[in-house]
């Protein structure tokens, strides 16, 4: 957990000095829904934290694993920190890396843009690009962006007794409010 803090406040330290096109997230909300034939099952956290160098084009993402609420009660809940995501050995999800497109974010419009980075859940790493909407009014970025996480990429076993309960792909939104620093 120490190593994935370092790094994050190392990049956000790297991307102050390097440029002054740093935005940081104020609201920001990761969710995930889970629909499998017998059970849909849907969470979110509002203690996504991120940050966005718009001239070098670098990003970063995480979220701590336990701050998800939601489900469809504290059993499930429970069973989701202790059981499949295992927040005490694998606390945070990380997303970090650069933005593939040569876009001025500080510039108002709305952009689509691909992030190409490294998605860490459950303590695997798997590069990833990720589509997203960014809607920039110079000060503010909005981003916005949806995508599907395979469980079995980052190594997340679903015993054959609940599989019909939760489904193999789960699909993750980002709505990320960002002001620059």
């Amino acid at each position: 957990m120490n190593n994935y803090l370092l790094t994050f406040l190392l990049f956000i330290y790297y991307c102050a000095n390097l440029s002054g096109q740093l935005y940081r997230g104020e609201k920001c909300t990761v969710s995930f829904r889970s629909d499998a034939p017998l059970e849909l099952i849907e969470a979110d956290s509002r203690r996504l934290r991120c940050a966005i160098d718009t001239e070098a084009r670098v990003f970063a993402f995480r979220v701590k694993i336990n701050s998800f609420e939601g489900f469809n009660g504290s059993l499930q809940r429970e069973h989701f920190n202790e059981n499949y995501l295992e927040s005490s050995t694998y606390p945070e999800a990380t997303f970090k890396g650069a933005i593939i497109e040569r876009i001025d974010l500080s510039e108002a419009g709305e952009y689509t843009v691909r992030a190409k980075g490294t998605l860490i859940v459950h303590g695997i790493a798997q590069e990833r690009i990720i589509k997203s909407t960014v809607r920039s009014d110079g000060e503010r970025l909005e981003v916005r962006s949806n995508f599907t996480i395979p469980l079995e990429d980052h190594g997340i076993e679903v015993p054959r007794i609940v599989n019909q309960k939760i489904a193999s792909d789960i699909e993750v939104s980002v709505v990320a409010d960002l002001a620059v620093q």
